[in-house]
């Protein structure tokens, strides 16, 4: 793990074409060790393609990205694998498999990747469900489950291998406003207790506000804004400014 205040990732100068279109394009962000940072922006300015790159499903055009000061752009499957062991990602439809029970998904990780024995996994599955309210779930199956409880199953795997780095793409997508606030307060408490580095994709503004430490905003593929909620709100760029005043987005 990156010590605190040190890099954790670092995207440089990355440029990523679909067709003619540039979607990221120069694309620069340091994310020190230990802070959580909220990436904002309007629907398809490259937000969920950058966290795309920084676990590795995407490789840039141009640029490189770094995690914990490793260049993943540059490594083959089997160390790409290994780096990946130290990021958890929470996809934005929890992406849970539906064959198997809410409990197996928590522990599919742990089986793939580390020598627990299998009553060490399913223990420590089960407590990974208690920590985000999800006790005595193990054996449902995802079907059963509510949006809400899906994502925090989703959670619970992405934590299952204590990463040092999460990416979050729209937790808070499709939610009520109160499960919405539950997820947050849980990435909060996650921060706090395992002082891991957060990165969460996000159109919801109260959450960015609980969530960052500091926000960066997307725009065609470029950060036009960067800085804490209070310093966006006083942005003197007009869309900045009116998506951090739109409280009710997500």
């Amino acid at each position: 793990m990156a010590t605190e205040g040190t890099p954790a990732v670092e995207l440089r100068h990355v440029t990523k074409r679909f067709g003619d279109r540039r979607v990221l394009d120069d694309l620069s962000l340091v994310v020190p060790a230990g802070r959580a940072v909220c990436v904002l922006g309007r629907s398809g300015t490259g937000k969920s393609v950058m966290l795309k790159h920084i676990i590795g499903l995407m490789r840039p055009d141009e640029g490189s990205v770094l995690v914990e000061g490793e260049d993943v752009t540059a490594l083959g499957p089997r160390e790409l694998a290994r780096v990946r062991q130290r990021m958890g990602m929470l996809f934005q439809h929890a992406a849970l498999f539906d064959s198997i029970t809410v409990g197996e998904n928590v522990a599919f990780p742990l089986r793939r990747h580390s020598k627990l024995p299998p009553r060490e996994i399913r223990e420590r599955a089960e407590a990974l469900l208690a920590d985000v309210g999800l006790a005595g779930e193990y054996e449902k199956m995802p079907a059963e489950l509510s949006g809400g409880m899906r994502k925090r199953a989703g959670l619970a795997r992405a934590l299952a291998l204590e990463p040092a780095i999460l990416l979050a793409d729209e937790p808070s997508t499709g939610l009520d406003p109160v499960t919405s606030g539950e997820i947050d307060r849980l990435l909060v408490e996650l921060r706090d207790r395992t002082g891991a580095t957060l990165i969460v994709v996000t159109h919801n503004i109260p959450s960015a506000r609980v969530i960052g430490d500091e926000l960066v905003f997307l725009h065609e593929g470029r950060i036009v804004a960067q800085g804490t909620a209070g310093e966006l709100d006083q942005s003197p760029i007009p869309l900045v400014r009116q998506f951090m005043q739109a409280e009710g987005a997500g």
